[in-house]
């Protein structure tokens, strides 16, 4: 890898995304003097998260630098990462179709950009311009390893393994570590003395094990209180997206005896 790697950006649009990406990576002493090659089809919102990048480095004072680019060969070009995240179709229309063409005949999805009808469909509409990516990846950065954001992310990965298996790509996810972080707020335990054990695909994966560390250094497991708090009505807590509260995968646990990471009601 080159000494100021380049990580370019497939759907910097995402500026919110974007953002908390790029400040966990100018903090690294290997990568604060990347550069980092932002490319999306929205002029206005590539400019926008120009700025946040700019500001990112000015803030910290590292040597970074920002590029912009509408054509994505041209943003793809020497890149060593190579960070997608995109929606193709948009929330509006796409993937409120997801939800409710299945809901008109009776079936209740949960989580559409994964699993299911929703998350089939999203796959056929996604896999095709990640093949797009890379094709370019081959032509002009085949070393570059690509990091995995657009979901559905199981489906996706598979799909590029199939057609392009020389890509190198890792497939990632926040769902484990939010999950975890809006339990022990559910039970009013600091994240940082929560220790967890998952397992399963992107968006459905349970926890084997969610114990929290004690004074003495030893773990309790965590299972009877979040079953007693949701059978008391103490959980779970409002949460900050009013459109998946938490309470489907509270039955789940009730249910399968393990807590589902993500399963919540969109509709």
């Amino acid at each position: 890898m080159a000494r100021n790697p380049k990580i370019t950006f497939i759907g910097a649009g995402s500026t919110v995304f974007m953002k908390n990406i790029v400040g966990d990576v100018l903090q690294r002493p290997a990568l604060s003097g990347a550069t980092i090659a932002l490319m999306d089809l929205n002029p206005q919102r590539l400019e926008e998260s120009a700025i946040v990048v700019n500001k990112l480095i000015s803030t910290l004072g590292v040597k970074a630098k920002a590029e912009t680019y509408s054509d994505q060969r041209k943003a793809l070009a020497g890149a060593d990462f190579v960070v997608v995240a995109f929606q193709i179709g948009g929330y509006e229309p796409c993937t409120v179709t997801d939800f409710e063409v299945p809901k008109k005949y009776g079936l209740r999805q949960t989580i559409a950009d994964t699993l299911g009808v929703g998350g089939i469909m999203r796959g056929l509409r996604t896999v095709p311009h990640l093949w797009k990516v890379c094709e370019d990846m081959l032509a002009v950065c085949p070393e570059a390893i690509m990091l995995q954001y657009v979901n559905p992310m199981a489906i996706n990965t598979w799909a590029i393994a199939e057609k392009y298996p020389t890509i190198r790509q890792v497939g990632l996810c926040h769902s484990v570590q939010g999950t975890a972080m809006e339990l022990a707020h559910d039970l009013d335990i600091p994240y940082e003395e929560i220790r967890y054990r998952a397992a399963g695909i992107n968006h459905m994966a349970f926890y084997l094990k969610f114990e929290h560390r004690q004074a003495d250094g030893s773990y309790r497991n965590l299972y009877p209180d979040l079953l007693r708090a949701y059978r008391e009505g103490r959980a779970p807590k409002p949460g900050w997206n009013p459109r998946c509260p938490n309470k489907v995968r509270y039955e789940m646990l009730t249910r399968l005896g393990y807590f589902v990471t993500e399963s919540s009601e969109h509709f």
